[in-house]
């Protein structure tokens, strides 16, 4: 049996490692970390098409699958008889997905991702027939073709057993699409950039466009909203890179960011941050626990009774209380006061999420509770 001890020792030095994390003054980042330039960014593409040369393992009777066999071999003038179904299980209907990166141009590659539509067991060793990606506005922006590379494997046995590992109905083609349209940006025409950021905050937004306007010199940054950053932009497209490039770079120092509470209640890992703090208040917690023991016994009749022998049931139980005492938190605790004081008392992940709703409850917690 393994030792408490040790996995107390660990959990500590969790803690500890999170305790020292949170501790750390905040770090200046690059702004291109914090968000980007409004344009840039990438296009999702999706198409359908068909994969041949399976061993057995494609789609039998997909009516898709039949209509893209046909639409195939129509485009070679060989036109197939009425009545022949050419989806055999050698052959599978798939749905293709890219994503196109930003400032993306004809002639680049992409790496795609291939997922069986219909009932094809495996796409190992098949090679998609070129098809088309299509954007969101319906136009084609590149064009798919290769051999597929298959991380899982299916194996089944003439008994009805089988084995699967990973997936196998889904599979990449590293540089399988070649860019044949490109997306424009429109960044070249407009009169400003305009940076937005990932995380919504005014205090940011505001260090952002202060961070620029010192390092050019002059006001040409002005924070919109919590989201977006004005920035007026010079006439040609290359001062516009060398600007881009330059604000990129720039530190900035974020905000705080506000006081959360994540709590999963399908895992039970609750995360809390650093700007947490919570108001005067006693807790506690206890637990009931109830035994039930099952100890049947067999009864056997009396010699020469005609009696039947029987089981009687014997049924124990027991019920427990922990008794643990309340615990004081002080005003204004903060993560590392908080965290001493659950591992003082040895809360769980339930328990420890249990506590926090109840402290939201009786307003002592002065942070977001988020249940996932």
């Amino acid at each position: 049996m393994t030792h408490p001890l040790p996995i107390l020792l660990r959990a500590c030095a969790a803690f500890a490692l999170m305790l020292l994390a949170a501790m750390q003054p905040a770090q200046a980042e690059r702004i291109k970390d914090l968000g980007a330039f409004q344009g840039l960014r990438a296009n999702q593409l999706t198409g359908y098409g068909i994969v041949v040369g399976l061993a057995g393992t494609g789609d039998d009777n997909l009516e898709y699958a039949t209509l893209a066999m046909r639409g195939v071999t129509n485009r070679f003038g060989l036109s197939l008889p009425p009545g022949i179904n050419p989806a055999t299980r050698n052959a599978a209907a798939v749905l293709v997905t890219a994503e196109l990166p930003p400032m993306a141009k004809p002639g680049q590659r992409l790496d795609v991702t291939v997922s069986a539509l219909g009932r094809a067991k495996s796409l190992r060793g098949g090679t998609l027939i070129m098809m088309p990606l299509l954007g969101a506005d319906g136009q084609i922006y590149a064009m798919a073709q290769g051999n597929l590379a298959v991380g899982g494997l299916g194996v089944s046995g003439a008994d009805g057993s089988s084995t699967v590992v990973n997936i196998p109905s889904v599979g990449r083609i590293a540089a399988g699409a070649t860019i044949e349209r490109a997306v424009d940006t429109g960044f070249e025409q407009t009169p400003y950039l305009m940076f937005n950021l990932a995380d919504a905050d005014l205090t940011t937004a505001m260090r952002v466009a202060d961070a620029i306007n010192s390092q050019f010199g002059y006001a040409i940054a002005v924070a919109n909203d919590a989201v977006s950053v004005r920035i007026a932009a010079p006439v040609t497209a290359q001062e516009r890179v060398m600007m881009m490039s330059r604000i990129e770079n720039i530190g900035v120092t974020p905000a705080e960011a506000a006081a959360k509470v994540i709590v999963n209640a399908r895992t039970g890992t609750v995360v809390i941050n650093g700007a947490v703090r919570i108001g005067p208040a006693a807790v506690s917690h206890g637990k009931l626990t109830v035994k039930v023991q099952e100890a049947p016994t067999v009864v056997q009749p009396a010699p020469f009774s005609q009696g039947q022998t029987a089981v009687e049931q014997r049924s124990q139980l027991a019920i427990e209380e922990e008794t643990n005492p309340a615990f004081e938190i002080r005003k204004g605790a903060n993560l590392s006061e908080i965290v001493e004081t659950i591992n003082a008392i040895g809360a769980s992940p339930s328990d420890l999420a249990a506590i926090l709703e109840a402290l939201k409850q009786a307003g002592a917690l002065k942070a977001e509770l988020v249940i996932l």
